[in-house]
């Protein structure tokens, strides 16, 4: 018995040293390997110690600031807005007079699980110049000319924004469904007895009873938004000059696009980490505080 057991037991260190040794080769050591990246000028096999000389140059690159400005800007504009067709959509889609409610629920759902790529070149497709957004608006005699919604500086982040709304609302929805459900009946019910409007329900009843999802969706839209990559990069390429490049984007080209310096792109990636933890951490104090 004593020989099965320590067989047993050989066998799960051998799994749990294969899972250790994973872990150290693809998380902890490239984890490692970028914070000397911080301190270095890499570009092809040559590294140079440049102590904060990434930091340093930071605050002197205009790019740097307008790519991070345009992230913060989606931020800001974006993720309140779906925030709030979220938990609107949750509210109406859980209500048990409506019909068809998962049909209506696995709609608005479907467009998270389609691909980051397709899904923006569709957009790109249909905001083009020539594309259907402008020619059903000629049709219909709103614009006697195409919008340029792909040149414009102001009309290519609203573009993105609205690409951002349609694709992530749905997957935001799914949370806030599910927080619905914790909520009883009988507590709208005794509300609506006491005379409680709608708004008064909702905003006294439902939007307490969300407060935790709320938070954790503002939490992971915050950091999902700072990483945002794939639709400037397909729907605009971060034109026009660079008027909607995101500080993912801008990392990905001073390691890929322009001449590669590694070190400049971590010194990078490290700052907007700390930037995801300082506003992560200030959101999750403000909710506690409101508790």
């Amino acid at each position: 018995m004593n020989g099965v057991n320590e067989q047993t037991n050989r066998i799960g260190w051998w799994f749990i040293g294969l899972s250790i040794v994973g872990f150290a080769a693809f998380m902890i050591y490239p984890i490692v390997s970028s914070v000397k990246l911080v301190f270095s000028s890499l570009s092809g096999d040559s590294s140079t110690f440049v102590g904060f000389g990434n930091f340093v140059r930071l605050f002197h690159d205009t790019t740097f600031w307008s790519s991070l400005g345009n992230s913060f800007l989606f931020l800001i504009v974006e993720v309140p807005i779906m925030l709030l067709f979220a938990i609107i959509l949750a509210v109406v889609l859980n209500s048990k007079t409506l019909k068809l409610r998962g049909f209506w629920r696995l709609l608005i759902f479907l467009p998270c699980v389609t691909s980051l790529v397709s899904y923006s070149i569709l957009f790109k497709m249909l905001f083009s110049a020539d594309g259907l957004i402008n020619k059903f608006l000629e049709n219909i005699h709103l614009i006697s000319a195409p919008i340029p919604w792909l040149t414009d500086p102001t009309m290519a982040k609203i573009v993105i924004i609205l690409a951002l709304l349609w694709r992530w609302t749905g997957y935001n929805m799914i949370f806030f469904l599910a927080g619905l459900q914790n909520v009883s009946d009988e507590i709208y019910e005794a509300a609506e007895i006491d005379g409680a409007s709608k708004i008064q329900q909702f905003m006294h009843i439902t939007l307490p009873a969300l407060r935790p999802i709320i938070l954790f969706t503002a939490v992971q839209s915050t950091i999902s938004t700072l990483q945002l990559f794939d639709e400037p990069m397909n729907i605009t390429n971060g034109g026009p000059n660079n008027s909607s490049t995101t500080i993912a984007m801008y990392i990905y080209n001073v390691s890929f696009k322009y001449v590669p310096n590694f070190g400049y792109a971590a010194a990078m990636s490290y700052v907007v980490m700390f930037i995801i933890l300082v506003l992560s951490v200030i959101q999750m104090k403000v909710a506690n505080k409101d508790d």
